[in-house]
C-alpha cells in the first residue's frame, strides 16, 4: 500500500506562546477539504518518560501527587521529561530514583515513541519496565509533592482498568506489563 499524501496545506504559522515546556503555534490551513480554517499545535520541548518498577515479589510502585490541570490527586507511575542530552533510558533510571528512590538493575522498554494526542499536540512517551530493584533516598524536584504507594502489579493494573488511574502512560504502561505475564495469578 503506498503512503497516503498529505492532504492538508500550511498558509502561515506562527508561535503564539511558549514557556520551558511547551510551545504553541497556530497555523493558517487549508484543511482535508480545502476549506480555510486555523490548526493549534502544541509541541513539547521534552519527550515524556514513564516506568513501571516491579520488585522480586510482583509489586510495583506508584506515584501520586496533585494534578493542576484536572483538579485531583492522581496515582500514577514515576514520569518525568527527557531533557536535550539526555536519553529516555536515563531519564528513566533517573525519574524512578528522584521520585521513588527505587535504583534499578535493569531498564527494558515497554512501548517506545507513543503519542500521546496526536491531533493537537507533539508530545511523544517512551515507557519503560524496571527491574532488579534496590532502595535508595528520593530526590523529588522543589515543586513536586509526591507520595510512593507500593503494592501488587495486578492491583496497580486492575486501577488502570478500571479508571481509577486515569493517566494514559500509567494505563498503557501497566497494560504492557501485564501483558508480559509479570501479575501474580
Amino acid at each position: 500500500m503506498s503512503e497516503p499524501r498529505n492532504p492538508w496545506v500550511t498558509l502561515s504559522s506562527r508561535q503564539v506562546y511558549a514557556n520551558p515546556w511547551i510551545v504553541v503555534r497556530e497555523d493558517q490551513i487549508l484543511n482535508a477539504k480545502g476549506k480555510p480554517g486555523i490548526y493549534g499545535v502544541v509541541s513539547y520541548r521534552n519527550r515524556a518518560v514513564g516506568v513501571v518498577p516491579v520488585d522480586d515479589e510482583g509489586h510495583t510502585y506508584l506515584v501520586g501527587q496533585w494534578r493542576y490541570c484536572h483538579g485531583r490527586y492522581e496515582w500514577e507511575i514515576p514520569e518525568g521529561g527527557c531533557p536535550e542530552g539526555e536519553s529516555s533510558l536515563q531519564t528513566a533510571h533517573r525519574e524512578l530514583r528522584e521520585e521513588t528512590g527505587l535504583l534499578a538493575t535493569r531498564i527494558e522498554p515497554l512501548r517506545l515513541g507513543l503519542e500521546l494526542s496526536n491531533s493537537i499536540s507533539t508530545e511523544v512517551c517512551d515507557l519503560y519496565l524496571a527491574r532488579g530493584l534496590s532502595q535508595g533516598p528520593a530526590d523529588p524536584e522543589d515543586c513536586e509533592e509526591l507520595r510512593v504507594w507500593r503494592l501488587p502489579l495486578s492491583e496497580a493494573v486492575a486501577m488502570a482498568k478500571d479508571g481509577r488511574i486515569q493517566d494514559s502512560p500509567s494505563v498503557i504502561a501497566l497494560l504492557l506489563a501485564e501483558s508480559k505475564g509479570l501479575c501474580a495469578p
